[in-house]
């Protein structure tokens, strides 16, 4: 990894900081991850934030449902950026057998989140240390991105948005080695959907399916053609994956099942053919179902829309990325996951990154993952990324 601070408009205050706290960096990193909350239970998480938000001499604010922190400092007048972090964990059991393990059953961190918050902190510390800033900042340290259709939409309704003319945010990626940070202009993530799909049949004898409405071939008719069909209604470059992920029916090998469950998502990473998704969905499977006899009921779930950079938003984060190191920008695909982050893009332009955090030894043990960790040289990349924006926009924002 090269060392940062080579062309860094902030006059070296990142890499004083870094070099002065770096510890302090990591131990909140490892305080989060040892103590890990689920979606909007973030109490302890939120109170680290606004404790160490205030021996900043900030003046941080809490959330109006409880959890996340909206801290701002800066300029109070002309333009505003905003850096988004979330904090919240996963109910997956951690398998890492690191020393600061989570210590609650079930949850960890197993997406990153703890070096999201820990980041975040490290850019406001930075940011607070420095002389003056070129532009106002609004930090926001948001809950529940682990839920659908996320805590953004909260966050946004409290009024985050208002006043920020860009917002940032990076992500952990552990197919990316520690120093460099993914970027890509546009469509970044997919929306992700939910479908339920509950079957009701007559029931009846397997001997005579002719006699009844065939539930569980129904059911393999759904599974079968809605995948199949939406591929030859959808462009494929839009990106669009549908998948099941359950399917319930029946006890007896001789009886057909009076009820079924199908349960799945579907992905797509074009705005428009997401805004579409829904209808083309319930008429596909109207058309599938309707000459076998069974009744059904579709229950739709809109999830969250794309991640779309903006393209003079990741113009600013590239900047600020190249000025850590010639090879600290990275080539990124688009990913067919979801993130919450794109409910503040649909208010105000911006973009995120994807940080690096393999270490460049042994297996990529992907996100969701119980064996999950990152790299903690990850974190100064992180402080390095967002607060060079800032450092780096000038007077223009």
């Amino acid at each position: 990894m090269t060392q940062a601070g080579i062309g860094d408009p902030s006059g070296g205050v990142i890499d004083a900081w870094l070099a002065a706290h770096r510890d302090r960096l990591i131990g909140w990193r490892r305080r989060i991850h040892a103590n890990p909350e689920l979606s909007r239970q973030e109490v302890a998480t939120t109170e680290l934030v606004m404790t160490e938000l205030a021996a900043l001499g900030l003046s941080p604010r809490r959330l109006p449902l409880g959890t996340g922190v909206v801290c701002d400092l800066g300029p109070a007048t002309g333009p505003r950026l905003a850096l988004r972090a979330d904090m919240d964990a996963l109910p997956i059991t951690e398998h890492t057998g690191l020393p600061f393990s989570s210590t609650t059953d079930g949850v960890s961190h197993s997406c990153g989140h703890d070096a999201h918050t820990a980041i975040l902190l490290g850019t406001a510390a930075v940011l607070a240390s420095a002389p003056g800033l070129p532009v106002g900042v609004r930090l926001i340290f948001q809950p529940a991105e682990e839920v659908m259709p996320g805590g953004a939409l909260d966050a946004v309704a409290a009024g985050v948005t208002e006043g920020v003319s860009r917002i940032f945010a990076l992500h952990c990626d552990p197919r990316l080695p520690v120093g460099s940070v993914g970027l890509r202009e546009g469509a970044l993530t997919s929306a992700a959907d939910h479908i339920e799909l509950q079957l009701r049949s007559p029931g009846g004898h397997t001997s005579r399916p002719h006699l009844t409405g065939d539930l569980v071939y129904a059911m393999g008719t759904v599974i079968t053609g809605l995948p199949g069909i939406l591929s030859r209604r959808i462009d494929p470059r839009s990106g669009t994956v549908m998948a099941w992920g359950a399917a319930h029916a029946g006890n007896a090998p001789n009886a057909i099942p009076q009820e079924g469950q199908l349960r799945g998502t579907v992905r797509t990473g074009e705005h428009r053919t997401w805004a579409e998704m829904e209808p083309l969905v319930r008429s596909v499977v109207g058309e599938l179902l309707a000459p076998l006899g069974v009744s059904y009921d579709l229950s739709y779930f809109r999830g969250v829309p794309p991640v779309v950079n903006d393209v003079t938003a990741i113009e600013m984060l590239t900047r600020s990325v190249a000025a850590i190191g010639e090879d600290a920008v990275a080539d990124t695909p688009q990913s067919p996951g979801g993130e919450d982050f794109s409910w503040y893009l649909e208010q105000v332009p911006g973009a995120m990154g994807r940080l690096g955090v393999w270490s460049g030894f042994g297996p990529q043990v992907d996100l969701h993952s119980p064996n999950f960790d990152i790299d903690e040289r990850a974190l100064d990349v992180g402080v390095r990324a967002l607060a060079g924006v800032i450092f780096g926009v000038g007077s223009e924002g």
